[in-house]
């Protein structure tokens, strides 16, 4: 088991990282969120869960343990694999999970690609013993949203993308992100902005 990755970030990409480790540069797929808080050639740890198939060996990378092991847990509800769980942390955070099975929120739920109305309902009986009370307090709105076009910028320059660039996605998915109320995720707008940049491209 490999619990964490520690090193300078070698290459970005959209949906994973290489760490270098050691002289050997490791792949660690990771949400938009995690890639958010990395910079290309700058020291990086991230806490890790190895899954293991016949064909293949993926590593998946967390900012810390709580989200790594959110993962895991989320993988014993039947019907759930790495890549939905992942999905399932790119749009809510740890203790938001906890919180939409706590309090039954089929809706939270159902925001994730991948989930329809029955699957929620089986997640949320499944996982409601599972998850544990929320850590956090709940999030509130204005704090998160103030600086979401901060961390966007931040997180495009960080994959390589010219300041003009990133000022024209931001921009683009600005309708987004206000139309998306009081908690806009960083994650899903991350997203939206590569989405855009490639389609100028």
């Amino acid at each position: 088991m490999i619990a964490f990755v520690s090193g300078p970030v070698a290459a970005l990409a959209p949906d994973s990282a290489v760490v270098e480790v050691g002289g050997i540069g490791i792949a660690v797929q990771c949400t938009p969120n995690t890639l958010s808080g990395l910079r290309m050639g700058q020291q990086a740890k991230l806490a890790t869960s190895l899954v293991v198939r016949e064909d293949s060996l993926t590593l998946y990378g967390f900012v810390d343990d709580d989200e790594r092991q959110v993962f895991e847990l989320l993988q014993t509800a039947s019907g759930v694999g790495p890549r939905l769980a992942q999905s399932m942390l790119a749009v809510h955070s740890p203790d938001a999970l906890r919180r939409a099975v706590a309090t039954g929120d089929e809706k939270a739920l159902i925001a994730v690609p991948g989930i329809g109305k029955k699957g929620a309902q089986k997640l949320l009986l499944e996982l409601k013993d599972r998850l544990g009370e929320p850590v956090g307090a709940p999030a509130v709105g204005a704090p998160v949203t103030q600086g979401w076009r901060d961390q966007l910028h931040a997180a495009l320059i960080g994959l390589g993308y010219a300041t003009r660039e990133a000022d024209e996605a931001v921009a683009a998915v600005a309708p987004q992100a206000e139309a998306a109320g009081g908690t806009p995720q960083v994650g899903q707008l991350l997203k939206a902005a590569l989405q855009t940049l490639n389609r100028a491209r």
